[in-house]
């Protein structure tokens, strides 16, 4: 197989070695290899065209289909940086990504377009919109895809490994999201180490169930193109939608998060899946043991991967099947080609069970928060000498993500989840930022005080809980307000639940809303309640 250094490279190579294979399937669309490496060449050639610079973002605001691909690889191969932007986003959030990192073109539809119409003029960084299937009088010039596939071939800025490839957005503790800055180097390790693991092959075709904007989902391209296999892009609407494209497909890979995984077990089963579905993997969040037993009844011949990923270093650990039963609540070992530390504060290894911050170090560690060095220097940090793999007479500081998470390692070496040092709640397989949801519910001027906190869920992972007082001179319209969310943010940032209290509410030394107390007092109450 072709050494491969470069995020496009994974497309080429598989191109060059079977370039009749089919790459994408999207509905009753398709390309093959070779189609797809054209279309990506062609794309990177029109952004060329447009006067794209080295290092300059491309952001792509649309649901999972062929020229999502193109778009996402084609930036990357120009020397450009790609932004997914996730499609549940509302035009406030897309908006501040966009002027975050100082987006230059943007690929959307007509119809998502015509949703940005009052966000695009405050991007004063936008020069170009590149619709599917419309042309637009916003700022900056605008084309259809068509026209800017149609650029005379060009030749794209240098590339190395260690160039940026793309930045995925992530909710921030501060309430704004984060980008995480990955390079070549780091996806394409990535797609090395996951395909290697689940034993991908040609002959493997898996399902993009999950946001492309998410590095769990985005992952199921490079683990394909990195073998040659077989990408079927879904967009779904229901769980139902999921199981049939599972049997339309004749799907041999399924990677998904705790809540979906949940739906669909609740669901029947066409008995033909077992047959060709080889394995399930599941991301973002712990899985429910009766989830997991309830997906091996349905599927006694697919093998079961629990996984915990961090955007931060794109994957991070992996349970083989063969421990499942074992060792059920362990997230497993670190991936191949990466080392999962348990470091105390001091820097020094924790010792066999006890808890301490899971840190990652290696070839997949990305490098920093766009435009955030604060935040930057929380996460990403040198390593102390006294940490495994390194040497005392090494000079140049080695990078690795201290996650936030308390993890422990048991004898064995296997990890078990404890909980996280932040706030930041995991829900539907999305970190949200409590504050973000605050910030969106303080706009909506029908709250005083709020404060959001994340409980306990076994659909959910975790549900958003809000505790909420009434705004001054008026009365908290708690179904009003539950609108407005839903107006204001992606379903999945929605409140599953809203109690309204008397003001003011409590804060702590530093004078802020008291969220620790809260959370604690809401949990206990609800508990009591129960046992009563």
């Amino acid at each position: 197989m072709t050494d491969t250094h470069l995020l496009h490279e994974l497309i080429a190579h598989s191109a060059a070695r079977a370039p009749e294979a089919t790459a994408l399937t999207y509905g009753e669309s398709s390309l093959t290899y070779r189609g797809l490496a054209e279309q990506v060449a062609a794309f990177a050639s029109g952004l060329i065209g447009l006067g794209l610079q080295r290092g300059e973002r491309v952001a792509i605001y649309l649901e999972k289909r062929l020229e999502t691909v193109v778009a996402s690889f084609g930036a990357a191969a120009v020397g450009g940086v790609f932004v997914p932007l996730n499609p549940l986003l509302k035009p406030e959030q897309v908006g501040y990504i966009l002027r975050d990192c100082n987006v230059r073109v943007l690929v959307t539809s007509a119809e998502r377009l015509a949703l940005l119409q009052e966000t695009l003029p405050a991007c004063p960084d936008l020069r170009h919109i590149v619709t599917l299937d419309a042309t637009t009088s916003l700022p900056g010039t605008s084309l259809r895809w068509s026209e800017l596939l149609a650029a005379p071939p060009a030749p794209g800025h240098r590339v190395i490994d260690t160039d940026v490839a793309g930045i995925l957005y992530t909710s921030g503790s501060t309430g704004k999201p984060k980008g995480v800055v990955l390079s070549h180097r780091n996806m394409v390790a990535g797609a090395k180490s996951v395909a290697g693991y689940l034993e991908n092959h040609a002959g493997d075709t898996l399902l993009a169930a999950l946001p492309l904007s998410f590095d769990a989902g985005f992952s199921q391209l490079t683990t394909a193109f990195h073998v040659g296999a077989r990408v079927a892009l879904l967009n779904y609407l229901l769980p139902r939608d999921v199981l049939k494209a599972i049997e339309r497909e004749k799907v041999t890979g399924l990677t998904a998060v705790p809540p979906l995984y949940i739906q669909l077990t609740q669901l029947s089963w066409p008995a033909s899946i077992t047959d060709h579905l080889r394995y399930f993997a599941n991301t973002g969040g712990r899985m429910p043991r009766q989830t997991l037993a309830a997906l091996r009844r349905h599927l006694p011949r697919s093998k079961p991967f629990l996984m915990y990923g961090l955007t931060e270093a794109f994957r991070s650990t992996y349970l083989p099947p063969d421990q499942v039963d074992r060792r059920p609540d362990s997230i497993g070992k670190a991936i191949p080609n990466a080392e999962i530390l348990v470091l105390r504060e001091d820097g020094t290894p924790c010792a066999a069970n006890e808890p301490g911050e899971l840190v990652h170090r290696g070839a997949l560690v990305g490098l920093g928060y766009w435009n955030d060095p604060e935040k930057t220097a929380e996460r990403y940090k040198a390593l102390p000498v006294t940490a495994p793999g390194r040497e005392t007479g090494l000079v140049l500081p080695e990078i690795a993500v201290f996650s936030g998470d308390t993890v422990r390692m048991d004898e064995d070496g296997f990890l078990y989840f404890i909980g996280r040092r932040d706030e930041m709640m995991k829900t539907s397989g999305y970190r949200v930022s409590p504050t973000e949801v605050e910030e969106i519910l303080y706009a909506t001027r029908m709250v005083g005080e709020c404060v959001a906190f994340g409980v306990d869920d076994e659909r959910l992972g975790q549900a958003i809980q809000v505790i909420a007082t009434p705004p001054a001179n008026g009365q908290l319209d708690i179904p009003g307000l539950l609108a407005e969310c839903r107006l204001r943010m992606p379903a999945y940032m929605v409140p599953a639940g809203i109690e309204q209290r008397p003001g003011p509410l409590p804060r702590n030394p530093n004078g802020k809303i008291d969220r620790k107390t809260l959370t604690t007092e809401w949990v206990t109450g609800k508990a009591g309640a129960q046992e009563i």
